[in-house]
């Protein structure tokens, strides 16, 4: 009786022994993979990180980098910092409250600017949690190197400064740019902002870059391109003459000179010298409307320029092409067709380098999160807008502008310079008001490029109703103040003694 007892007990010791082994074999053996990743499943965890945004650099002819936007480290992590505050604003943008660019270059270059997104492995235990980047850290952004030189920049800044001063400007632009290349050199806006305190602005209007977002009609700087296109069909010479009797009439309008003057008998380099309204119409007459549009077209007027910064526009210009024969005489001067200073200054390059549209851009370096560095080459839009000969027959005569014309205070004495100035009346419409004509408001612009027969720089500077009435005493100073800044400070040779 006593040993059936303690059979009994090692028999119930025996199976559940057997159930035991039997759980722990379907545990760890059967079972072995579901809750070995059940377990880490509650050991690990998971999050999503960000790569450090890249930096954008300025640069100086030395080559000495100065940073426009970068990452600093705050209490609550990285945070967005633009050291240099106002200067160049509307160039740089800003990153915006969703940590998206916004504007500028930040816009433009977003994803390339933004840090590789990564998932990232931690792990925790009943004290701590904690994550572990050493290991694989989400790659940073690309930095950028832009075109621009700090302290062209800067000049080109300080000069608008003094012209809301002294001219009592509402705005401007002033581009400055490598007419072979399209490298762009400056890009100064005013008035500006600082990206830091973005936030605190009231009126948007000034995150506009107004170089490349906003449109002008830019008087007579545009009898240049109409000239450029008759002499190209050879329907005119630089020695053709012509006689102006102050006005003409054209589909029922009469079309006037400035102050209504009248100057008899002129070639044609004379009516670029004197900026003569008739003597534009004289032109596009001969030209004829077709190929006057078509010129218009190639030097890239009804088309963005492919410049790399954010929200580019341009006009259709669809009243200029309804085909009216008032339109297209008094766009031959400038009135009546809209353009951007970014599509200027890109066609008086043409001109310049002998026929080339190229493709302007403001970033020559990008330096990838592995530190890969890949530079950004000059691109040709078009070949052959205008025949090599006629680049430079046009631009003999646009020095003769600055010899003989109303620029000579563009000169730079030992220098052969070329230019244009251009006074264009701002419709109501261009004003933001619903009323058809032209207010009693300007802008004023020269536009010009030297050495003229070896061109290493082109300037446009563009006003924004300054208190003078012609671009002669606004423009045309702060443009030789910039040309000799720039051969100063690249130690071009002298043309002459």
């Amino acid at each position: 009786m006593e040993h059936w007892r303690i059979n009994l007990i090692l028999l119930f010791a025996m199976l559940f022994g057997a159930a035991i082994i039997g759980r722990l074999f379907v545990l760890q053996i059967q079972n072995c993979d579901y809750y070995k990743a059940l377990a880490q499943g509650q050991q690990r965890i998971y999050n999503n990180i960000q790569g450090e945004r890249g930096e954008i650099f300025i640069q100086d002819k030395k080559g000495n980098l100065y940073p426009l936007a970068k990452n600093q480290n705050t209490e609550n992590g990285l945070e967005r910092y633009y050291p240099q505050e106002f200067f160049a604003s509307q160039l740089v943008g800003f990153l915006g409250g969703e940590g998206i660019g916004q504007y500028g270059l930040e816009g433009y270059y977003e994803e390339i600017l933004e840090g590789e997104e990564k998932l990232q492995q931690g792990e925790r235990n009943p004290w701590i949690s904690f994550f572990s980047t050493k290991k694989n850290p989400a790659q940073k952004g690309s930095d950028l190197i832009l075109t621009i030189d700090y302290n062209i920049q800067f000049k080109a800044e300080k000069l608008l400064e003094d012209a809301h001063q002294n001219l009592n400007i509402e705005g401007g632009e002033i581009i400055i740019m490598d007419p072979n290349s399209g490298k762009i050199f400056a890009m100064a806006n005013f008035p500006n902002f600082n990206p830091n305190q973005y936030s605190r602005e009231k009126n948007f209007e000034v995150f506009k870059n107004g170089a490349i977002q906003e449109t002008f009609e830019p008087g007579s700087v545009l009898k240049a391109i109409s000239m450029a296109a008759a002499l190209d069909q050879g329907k005119v010479t630089p020695q053709t003459t012509y006689i102006d009797t102050g006005s003409i009439k054209v589909g029922g309008y009469t079309l006037s000179n400035y102050s209504k003057k009248v100057y008899g008998e002129k070639t044609m380099t004379e009516v670029l010298e004197k900026s003569i309204n008739t003597g534009a119409i004289f032109v596009e007459q001969s030209l004829g409307h077709s190929s006057f549009l078509k010129y218009l077209e190639n030097f890239g007027f009804f088309e963005r320029t492919g410049i790399d910064l954010e929200a580019e526009i341009f006009s259709q210009n669809k009243e200029l092409k309804k085909g009216y024969e008032v339109n297209f005489a008094t766009a031959s001067y400038g009135q009546g067709i809209e353009i951007t200073p970014i599509q200027l200054a890109v066609a008086y390059s043409a001109i310049a380098n002998g026929g080339k549209l190229v493709k302007p851009y403001v970033v020559e370096i990008r330096k990838n999160g592995d530190d890969k560095i890949i530079e950004i080459l000059p691109e040709i839009i078009k070949n052959g807008v205008i025949a090599p000969k006629t680049a430079s027959q046009l631009t003999a005569m646009l020095v003769s502008v600055l010899e003989n014309g109303f620029a000579k205070k563009a000169r730079v004495p030992g220098y052969y310079i070329a230019g244009k100035t251009g006074t264009g009346q701002m419709s109501w419409s261009s004003l933001g008001i619903s009323r058809e004509g032209y207010s009693g408001k300007t802008w004023q612009s020269f536009i010009g490029f030297g050495p003229a027969f070896d061109p290493q720089f082109l300037i446009l500077v563009k006003l924004d109703n300054p208190n003078t009435r012609i671009a002669g005493y606004s423009a045309v100073p702060i443009f030789q103040d910039l040309a000799k800044y720039i051969i100063d400070y690249w130690e071009i040779p002298p043309d002459y003694e």
